[in-house]
């Protein structure tokens, strides 16, 4: 199947986006989705449907990774009920260090880079059942990193919610964790056609 002529359809719970495809190689492209070129609307809206999904876990905090985690982790918190949340870090800060620090590679970004929690936000989590939400899983690198720093620091990771998955490969990346994971879509990868359109590829034969 074909993308048209650059975009690709695709389903946030009950919302339609069309997202442009961006070559990442020669031969491989991806659905672009970033959630904050989508308006405040969509993001409620989206966190609000992703929230029920979580709710039955019963999370006591939800995580989530900057920078385009921020709004997600606002409205999801909003919805469960929750006063709190905390954001883990791919851009060294100076206040947190290297001691809370995981490293990651990628789908979007060239270059290795660490995950990073703060150490004075440790009390916060720790102990604490955890919803960690991110807009898109994509390679699950980011998810995988994440979930080694909570581990670390004894939170209890009882679900993982996202916008969209993308393809499959991040299931072989989280292995059992992959059950954990809850979606509102999901996306394929692309690879060129020769007659310059895109074909879908979700990883699965299909």
């Amino acid at each position: 199947m074909a993308a048209t002529k650059g975009i690709h359809r695709a389903r946030v719970g009950s919302q339609s986006i069309d997202l442009p495809i961006v070559p990442m190689t020669e031969d491989l492209a991806i659905g672009l989705l970033i959630c904050v070129d989508h308006g405040v609307a969509f993001s409620r809206r989206a966190g609000n449907e992703l929230a029920e999904l979580l709710a039955p876990f019963q999370p006591e905090m939800v995580v989530s990774v900057a920078t385009m985690g921020i709004p997600l982790a606002i409205e999801v918190s909003r919805a469960l009920g929750l006063d709190d949340y905390l954001i883990l870090h791919k851009t060294p800060k100076v206040h947190l260090g290297d001691s809370l620090a995981e490293p990651l590679v990628s789908i979007t970004t060239a270059s290795p880079q660490q995950l990073r929690m703060d150490p004075a936000r440790i009390r916060a989590v720790a102990g604490k059942r955890v919803a960690l939400v991110d807009d898109v899983i994509s390679t699950g690198a980011s998810i995988s990193a994440a979930l080694r720093l909570l581990r670390r620091v004894e939170a209890e990771p009882v679900v993982i919610g996202a916008f969209v998955t993308e393809a499959s490969g991040w299931r072989s990346e989280l292995g059992p964790d992959a059950e954990r994971v809850r979606v509102l879509g999901s996306i394929p990868v692309f690879h060129p056609e020769p007659d310059g359109d895109w074909a879908e590829d979700w990883g699965d034969g299909s």
